[in-house]
């Protein structure tokens, strides 16, 4: 994983505290911290601490887990083109971003012995209600203008998929934007591999990592994810262990709930989506999340099963 300071140049704000009035380390530092027997590292201070990971399990997620428990190994794709290390140790990684909350829980598991996986590292980021990615505002320009050609392997030559009963739409999508994913699979696919991003602006919003707790869970507050062309709505998500990347995913939404949320403010200005989930080149139904309506907005949970020991297993 790249650790050039020169790309994290920018604000670092709401940076994770590991212990109250200490520090706060960055992901290669937590990284390194989670694969040692003692835990600890050095901050940015010089003080030596112990990551703490993510609190206990509340009632409300060990129920919505227990009907999405599975061992089976977890689809990968590749990480997209947005991908970086962002240095961001955080909860709520929403910045100033407006949208409808999203609190995102992720359970990993180790797919052999089907157990919690603690001290994993789980890193997500997606794009706003605009479909920008922060650190590539100017790559990902949210797909509000036709420009460049359909991706590899996408639908093409008209709209990228068909809406579901109610869902805005239904004229073409047209073509994705320039500096949108092409070539390739969009956003992450499941072919090749894509190379870390180098951020060509200072924006560090809707991105974050947290150590999962001994039931193997990380919480993130955020919004719910908006859309840019060629792609459904999704969420990109990356586990480590012992340092090394054994999984890279997206996560998906139930249509019936994007359309929902899009209906209102601020997703509402971002008109002509062209790809849903059953036109989606990535979708997999093994990638929705249970979401359950949590206060003003929603909580989504997950299952992710991974290959912790890489043995293919």
């Amino acid at each position: 994983m790249r650790r050039d300071l020169d790309h994290h140049e920018g604000q670092r704000v709401s940076r994770r505290r590991l212990i109250a009035g200490v520090g706060s380390i960055g992901l290669a530092g937590l990284l390194a911290a989670c694969g040692r027997d003692d835990g600890a590292v050095t901050t940015s201070t010089g003080e030596t601490v112990t990551p703490q990971a993510t609190a206990g399990t509340s009632g409300d997620l060990a129920a919505l887990f227990a009907d999405a428990n599975t061992c089976t190994l977890t689809a990968s794709t590749t990480q997209g083109p947005y991908y970086f290390d962002a240095d961001k140790i955080r909860r709520d990684i929403r910045e100033d971003r407006p949208g409808t909350r999203l609190r995102v829980a992720i359970r990993v598991q180790d797919s052999e012995k089907c157990a919690p996986l603690p001290n994993a590292v789980v890193e997500i980021w997606h794009c706003d209600a605009a479909g920008l990615y922060s650190g590539a505002e100017g790559q990902s320009t949210g797909g509000g203008a036709p420009g460049g050609t359909p991706p590899s392997g996408a639908p093409g030559g008209g709209p990228g998929g068909t809406p579901p009963s109610g869902a805005p739409g239904g004229g073409p999508g047209g073509t994705p934007p320039s500096g949108a994913p092409g070539g390739g699979a969009p956003g992450g696919g499941s072919e090749g591999e894509a190379a870390d991003l180098t951020p060509t602006d200072d924006k560090r919003y809707l991105r974050g990592a947290q150590v999962t707790n001994a039931d193997g869970i990380v919480e993130f507050v955020t919004v719910w994810p908006g859309w840019y062309r060629g792609r459904t709505v999704h969420i990109h998500a990356m586990v480590h262990v012992n340092n090394n990347r054994v999984l890279t995913t997206q996560v998906m939404f139930d249509e019936a709930l994007n359309t929902k949320v899009f209906a209102a403010a601020p997703y509402a200005t971002h008109t002509g989506r062209d790809t849903f989930n059953d036109k989606d080149n990535i979708y997999a139904d093994s990638m929705l999340m249970k979401i359950v309506e949590d206060g003003d907005g929603y909580l989504g949970v997950i299952n992710f099963s991974a290959d912790s020991d890489r043995d293919g297993a």
